[in-house]
């Protein structure tokens, strides 16, 4: 009977007494666990979603600097391209002021050497010129001389002479050949 007794007895219901030490120990470890387990949980959970949120608020906000350090970058450099532009437009006009600068002076030099060569030729010339009328002048008295038959060693008469000849040479210059006398002195 006893074995009938046994059979009596469901296995798959477990006895009383060990069901109320179960439920004694699961509370126990629940108790536990609800008081110190899951708060350092909930802890931990909260820092790390917190890290992770700040962390992408980090990354957000360095995302934006970013962009507005890109955007910063692009109008500088935007601004030295312009700035760039200027300067080697200013420096063309400068270079443009310059050379006319250099062929308005070397203008004025070439008209300073051309009218400083016209004043020598023209010294040169009248130089030329009084040489030759005291060549002439001497030439005259000597060939006077020897026509007249008188001597012009005297400078009074040499004078009279020599102006009379250049006078009788310039007015047969100017009458016969006006154009060649006076371009030929």
């Amino acid at each position: 009977m006893s074995i009938l007794a046994a059979e009596a007895h469901n296995p798959l219901i477990p006895p009383p007494g060990e069901i109320i030490v179960g439920l004694i120990a699961f509370a126990i470890v629940y108790f536990v666990f609800a008081k110190f387990v899951a708060p350092r949980f909930e802890q931990v959970f909260r820092a790390r979603r917190e890290a992770i949120e700040g962390g992408m608020e980090r990354a957000e906000a360095m995302q934006a600097e970013a962009k507005a350090a890109l955007e910063q970058y692009r109008a500088q450099l935007a601004e030295a391209r312009n700035e760039a532009a200027q300067i080697r437009d200013q420096a063309r006009a400068e270079g443009q002021q310059i050379l006319e600068e250099l062929r308005t002076q070397a203008q004025e030099e070439s008209a300073r050497i051309v009218a400083r060569g016209e004043e020598q030729l023209a010294s040169s010339r009248q130089q030329v010129i009084n040489e030759l009328r005291g060549q002439i002048g001497t030439l005259a008295v000597d060939l006077a001389g020897r026509v007249v038959g008188e001597s012009l060693a005297d400078d009074v008469r040499r004078r009279g002479t020599v102006d009379r000849f250049l006078e009788e040479l310039d007015t047969m210059a100017a009458s016969g050949n006006g154009a060649l006398g006076k371009g030929s002195r």
